[in-house]
Formats: structure tokens, C-alpha cells, sequence
């Protein structure tokens, strides 16, 4: 297949038409603006006949996908990081409800109104629940264009396997850069109600499929919400088990291993590559998905013979590396090197850390 080059926004809307979205509610926010504007054009045209609506606010939009999931249709929504915190309530309600959708995060500076150039502080929002209540959504954290056409082309079916929504964080300089990309074909999508009992699909007397449907989120009785929690607690424990994804790069041999995820990671990348020409190994574990996070990969890179350090390096003041401390759990030497509010970390400025911590 030929690739074309695409901006990265432009790129996510496309992929997910071809992955059978049919129904997206938005507002502009920079920078991932240009993902509405480009569904506002393609929904519309005649091999899409999909339902683009500009929302009068976050708060409207995420709700709106909660009605649209609840009927069984491939249903999304994309902001970037206030716009995100604003949606947090219909978040919650749409994990509480059991309903399968894609939320895009193209992440921002903050915290507050903060900047509109790229941020990772928005792992621990992702990762450990922004809004109310215990529940969990498959997070991943693409760190290039392609990847992030090929984690939405995964996004719909886990998101309609497990009935929950899934989250894409993007950095912004992946909304922003363009790529050389490879699309997946157009994907025809309808609902079948024989397949999904639990959607508002409307009774229909010559094809009736059980019972009508009750889409909720609210539970009175306590016995009830237990019920809810305890099937939701023991689905997390299966994803956590099965759904971990993660990159190995240049492990063999290494003597420090650098863990990032998203844009940092290619950053890494490149001063891992240099110093290798250098003599100098060192190894990178990058979690795909930063839920469930993939504790057992960081700590076998970080424990196999000749490691003698971690370094975790992150735009932000050190989010995921609670997650890579608990994974390693004191068996290995654990640094941080990281910048806030936008602030990039250098390929200099990496490797000057790294070289210092070979010397300690």
C-alpha cells in the first residue's frame, strides 16, 4: 500500500472513518482543532454519511457520545488536556455505563490553561482516573503518526470487547508534524443488535433480540453498585493480565535502561542510537499502553544481567515513574530527568544525564 503524507490530526480523523466511526462530537482546542474541522468536511461526504456535531462545550460533547454508544455505533471525541478535565464527569458516567467508545487526548502544557504547544502531565489523569469512582480505561500513548493510526485501528474493537471507553493520548507534536503514512482500507460498520444486546437500538416486533435495553449509570441500591464494581474490577484484572503493549529497543547488552513513552521516546531514540556508535549501550523500554501499564516488561528490562541503572525520562515532573518504581520495586537504581510546561527535553540534554549516571 502507497503511503501518503499526512498532518497528524488529519490522519487520526481519517483512520478512524476507516475503523467505522460514524459519529463525532467536538470543540476546537489547540492543537487538536484540526481533527473536528476535518470530520466537520469527510462525515459528510457521501461514502462517509456519518453525524459530525460541534458541541456548545466539552461538558456537551462528551455527553453526546455517551448517547450516541449507548445505540451501538462507533462513537468518538478528541481535546486537549482542559478540554479533556472538563469532560471527566461523562467519562466516569460512560465507564459506569459499560459503554464502548474512543476519546482522544492530543495532550497540552499545563497545569491550568497552561500553553498550547505539547505536555505529557496528563498521565495521571489518564492512568489513574480523572473523574469520580474506581474504574479504568485502556489508555494508549502512541510516540509516532503511524502508531497512532494503528493503536485506533485496536481502540474500537477492545473498546466493544470489553464495553468501556478506550483513551489515545497524543502529544501535540503528533497532532501537528506530518508523516509518511499508510491508512487502513474503508471499513463498512453497522450495528448488529444480535451482538450487542445491551444497546438502545430500538425494539423491533419481526426481529426482536431479548429485552429491552437500559442504559445507566446511576445505582440506588448499594447490593446493585457492587454488582457494577465487582464486573468491572474482575474485567480490569483480565485487561491488565492481556492487554499490556510495549516496545523493546536495542535491549541486548544494555547497561542503562531509559524508560518514555509518546514523543519523548523518539528523542531517546535518538541518543540511544548515538551512543551506540559511541561504544556505550544503552537499552529503552517504551509502554504502548500506559493502561494497563506493563509491570512486568519494565522490570524484566530493568533486572536482566549488565543493567546497572533506569532512567525514566518524561515532558512532565515525573508522572509514569510511580509506575516504573512499582514495576522495578527496589530491585534497580531508578533516575528521573524531565521538563514541565511544554519544555523538551534535549538529545544533549539526555545524553549528558546518561553519561553522568555511568559515572556515579
Amino acid at each position: 500500500m502507497a503511503k501518503k503524507l499526512m498532518k497528524g490530526s488529519e490522519a487520526i480523523a481519517e483512520a478512524a472513518i476507516r475503523n467505522g466511526c460514524r459519529f463525532f462530537f467536538g470543540y476546537p482546542i489547540t492543537p487538536q482543532t484540526e481533527i473536528p474541522e476535518y470530520f466537520s468536511e469527510r462525515m459528510f461526504e457521501e461514502e462517509v454519511h456519518g453525524c459530525f456535531l460541534q458541541a456548545e462545550s466539552e461538558i456537551a460533547a462528551i455527553n453526546m457520545v455517551y448517547g450516541a454508544a449507548s445505540t451501538g455505533v462507533r462513537a468518538m471525541t478528541s481535546s486537549s488536556s482542559p478540554g479533556i478535565s472538563l469532560k471527566q464527569e461523562g467519562i466516569s458516567s460512560l465507564c459506569a455505563a459499560e459503554l464502548p467508545c474512543l476519546i482522544f487526548n492530543i495532550m497540552r502544557g499545563g497545569p491550568g490553561i497552561g500553553s498550547i504547544q505539547a505536555g505529557q502531565g496528563d498521565y495521571f489523569q489518564a492512568v489513574k482516573g480523572g473523574g469520580h469512582g474506581d474504574y479504568n480505561m485502556i489508555t494508549f500513548a502512541p510516540s509516532s503518526v503511524q502508531e497512532t493510526i494503528n493503536c485506533i485501528g485496536q481502540a474500537f474493537p477492545l473498546a466493544e470487547k470489553y464495553r468501556m471507553p478506550v483513551m489515545i493520548c497524543a502529544d501535540g507534536i503528533i497532532a501537528q508534524m506530518m508523516e509518511p503514512v499508510e491508512l487502513p482500507e474503508m471499513q463498512p460498520y453497522e450495528v448488529d443488535p444480535a451482538e450487542k444486546p445491551w444497546a438502545a437500538t430500538g425494539w423491533d416486533p419481526k426481529n426482536p433480540v431479548g429485552e429491552r435495553a437500559n442504559v445507566t449509570s446511576l445505582y440506588v441500591e448499594t447490593e446493585q453498585l457492587d454488582v457494577l464494581s465487582a464486573r468491572l474490577q474482575g474485567r480490569y484484572a483480565i485487561i491488565r493480565e492481556t492487554e499490556p503493549q510495549w516496545e523493546a529497543y536495542n535491549m541486548e547488552n544494555a547497561e542503562i535502561v531509559v524508560t518514555a513513552f509518546g514523543t519523548i521516546a523518539r528523542i531517546a531514540k535518538s541518543v540511544i542510537d548515538e551512543l551506540k556508535d559511541e561504544g556505550i549501550n544503552v537499552g529503552m523500554l517504551r509502554p504502548i499502553t500506559i493502561w494497563p501499564f506493563p509491570y512486568d516488561a519494565v522490570r524484566e528490562a530493568a533486572t536482566q544481567p549488565g543493567v546497572k541503572a533506569v532512567l525514566d525520562v518524561e515532558m512532565n515532573a515525573g508522572q509514569m515513574l510511580e509506575d516504573v518504581k512499582l514495576a522495578i520495586n527496589g530491585a534497580q537504581n531508578v533516575d528521573f530527568f524531565g521538563h514541565c510546561g511544554s519544555h523538551l527535553p534535549t538529545v544533549d540534554e539526555i545524553r549528558e544525564k546518561i553519561l553522568s549516571m555511568r559515572e556515579e
